[in-house]
């Protein structure tokens, strides 16, 4: 099947667009490689700082033969149940480096927080940034110059996309990452939400609320609802940076541990020292960023993704924007039918067909560039359409990798592109007088998507929920939520908000949210225009708008706009002075806040090196 005619056009455009950045970052990665161990450049001194710790077999071939050495870097903690699991993949990865002549080291540890924890909470406004850390500590142990590859220990929301951009920034190094998989299915994800719509309405107490959370986040591994953690595993494996079909394998399991140690394989035979030299900076480029946009709209994945993605790419010298995710969103189907777009979770969507299946009829429709190198090595993609079993009759780190379904298993969650949950992918670009953001509709019913309402204009998200006890809200309502971009207060997620708002959209209210922050991986069947830029902080129009204002989402059309009032005659609006920043250690990120770009340029403050300047 020839690859969709809108398809190319999107990725030439982007190619055209980033021609001067990504040639720059090329050369500087051709710059960098080298054959044979990279130690060989270290003074002798260097090298015995960097063995002085290892078993005598690993600091004789460190010192003295031409092993490749892996470098681990690993998100870790054992408060994450989705990173829990990587607590013994170092020792893992180790004995399989061992028998297949290698050596491998933990390079360096990255901190990973949790959304889930902070949800609400004052720390969340260190999440967004904690990408950015991330990106740096991967630089730092990187920096030592001893790793012929690296292998990746990440899962979660900023964990991944952090990991990828460091990564990148190492782009001559072979980099490979091995996810930890989900937790078994606990209570389902529509009755979870339902308990918190309860709570929101005091129809239940705290202990009904918290024996379903319980029930719902019970086990080592990923959160089961499609969010962005698992947003993050899909992409890892569609644009070919993981094994074909380990993003959903559960964790403590056989078939998890020999794809770990099939990952520690597959990254000595892809170093230089091995037959298949495969850099990172080959494996990402313009048609893998595009793969990666078409994983996420026929999948209606998180709209995290939509900053990330962007900060992703410009590690690589390639610049997309958010008319790219549009355009693809009209072409590529919606045909995955996960919670929050379904009740299934991605245990039901990896029994199935997963992602092999997927990959398979995107392919088959010409939505999916199959001409692209992978960490899998092979005929491009096409090698992502077959899924792994474990070999029991060999050693016990075999795998096997067989013909994944041609067929969906369960077409109430899996379907074909000629018989779509929707024509078009889960996300909308709205544009208007309030500025650009962007809406996830895959998991809003359709007879919702227009509201026009009257503005409630608020500074914090508790403000709406004072409202809502105070009985405030029992009418139509657009949440107009300013001061919350990247700026102003580091994006928090504002999912705290999605039970108040589902109530009152269940009464019969037409509700929305308009907001310079951003929403949970999860958000659902509340219209919520987000990622609003430019940010109120920085004059932006959503900094004008005042309560009683008519607001009308209309996703459709791709517009969010206030009617019949000129924004620009009205003075900005003042943010109120923060009462947590000297919490939590809020007053060290200061400085992030400062310089964080906007939230379509992914809202980073690493800044551009020099190959990213026209």
């Amino acid at each position: 099947m020839s690859v969709n005619a809108k398809l190319l056009e999107v990725t030439e455009r982007i190619k055209k667009r980033s021609a001067k950045s990504r040639a720059a970052y090329l050369a500087a990665c051709e710059d960098n490689m080298r054959d044979g161990p990279r130690r060989r450049r270290l003074s002798e001194g260097n090298l015995a700082h960097a063995t002085a710790a290892c078993p005598i077999l690993e600091k004789t071939e460190l010192l003295g033969a031409k092993w490749a050495n892996i470098g681990i870097v690993t998100a870790y903690n054992d408060m994450l149940s989705a990173h829990q699991p990587f607590e013994n993949f170092p020792s893992i990865i180790k004995h399989a480096a061992r028998r297949n002549g290698a050596t491998a080291q933990v390079a360096g540890g990255v901190p990973a927080m949790c959304d889930g924890v902070t949800q609400g909470q004052d720390g969340m406004e260190l999440s967004l940034f904690s990408r950015d850390v991330i990106a740096y500590s991967t630089a730092i142990a990187l920096s030592h110059d001893m790793f012929d590859a690296a292998i990746h220990l990440g899962v979660c929301d900023k964990i991944v996309p952090g990991l990828m951009i460091g990564a990148l920034r190492y782009g001559y190094l072979p980099q490979i990452f091995a996810p930890a998989g989900p937790m078994p299915s606990g209570i389902t994800n529509p009755e979870k939400a339902r308990v918190r719509q309860q709570f929101a309405a005091g129809e239940v107490g705290r202990d009904v609320l918290l024996k379903a959370e319980a029930a719902s986040y019970h086990a080592p591994g990923t959160c089961t609802f499609y969010g962005t953690a698992n947003s993050n595993q899909m992409l890892m494996e569609i644009m070919g940076m993981q094994l074909p079909g380990s993003s959903f394998v559960h964790p403590n399991t056989p078939l998890r541990d020999a794809l770990t140690a099939q990952t520690t394989r597959r990254a000595t035979q892809i170093t230089a020292l091995g037959e298949d030299f495969t850099p990172a900076c080959r494996v990402i480029d313009e048609k893998a960023i595009v793969n990666g946009l078409v994983g996420l709209m026929a999948t209606g994945g998180s709209t995290n993704l939509t900053i990330h993605m962007a900060a992703i790419a410009g590690a690589a010298g390639i610049k997309i924007n958010w008319d790219d995710f549009a355009d693809i969103s009209h072409i590529v189907p919606l045909i995955c039918r996960i919670y929050p777009n379904g009740v299934a979770d991605v245990n039901h969507f990896h029994a199935a067909g997963g992602m092999a299946y997927l990959i398979r009829e995107l392919l088959s429709a010409g939505l999916l560039h199959n001409d692209v190198t992978t960490v899998a090595g092979g005929e491009g993609l096409s090698e992502y359409t077959r899924e792994p079993i474990k070999n029991a009759h060999a050693e016990a780190d075999t795998v096997i990798f067989r013909n994944g379904p041609t067929e969906s298993l369960d077409k109430e969650i899996l379907t074909t592109v000629k018989e779509p949950f929707r024509p078009d992918g889960g996300l909308a670009l709205l544009k208007g007088n309030m500025g650009r953001c962007v809406m996830k509709v895959s998991a809003v019913k359709r007879d919702k998507w227009f509201v026009e309402a009257p503005a409630i204009v608020i500074d914090n998200q508790n403000d709406l929920i004072a409202m809502h006890k105070a009985g405030e809200l029992e009418r139509d309502f657009v949440a107009v939520l300013r001061f919350q971009g990247p700026r102003a207060n580091g994006m928090p997620e504002l999912h705290k908000l999605t039970p108040i708002l589902g109530l009152q959209q269940d009464k019969g209210f037409a509700v929305a949210l308009v907001t310079d922050g951003r929403m949970s991986g999860a958000s659902g069947k509340v219209p919520a225009a987000i990622h609003m830029h430019p940010e109120a902080l920085l004059g932006g129009a959503i900094a004008r708008v005042r309560s009683g204002d008519m607001v009308r989402l209309d996703p459709l059309n791709g517009t969010v706009e206030v009617l019949d009032v000129d924004l620009s005659t009205r003075d900005v609006a003042t943010m109120p002075k923060a009462q947590n920043l000297s919490t939590l250690g809020m007053n060290m990120f200061a400085p992030m806040r400062a310089q964080a770009g906007d939230s379509e340029a992914g809202a980073s403050v690493l800044g551009d090196p020099d190959w990213m300047s026209e």
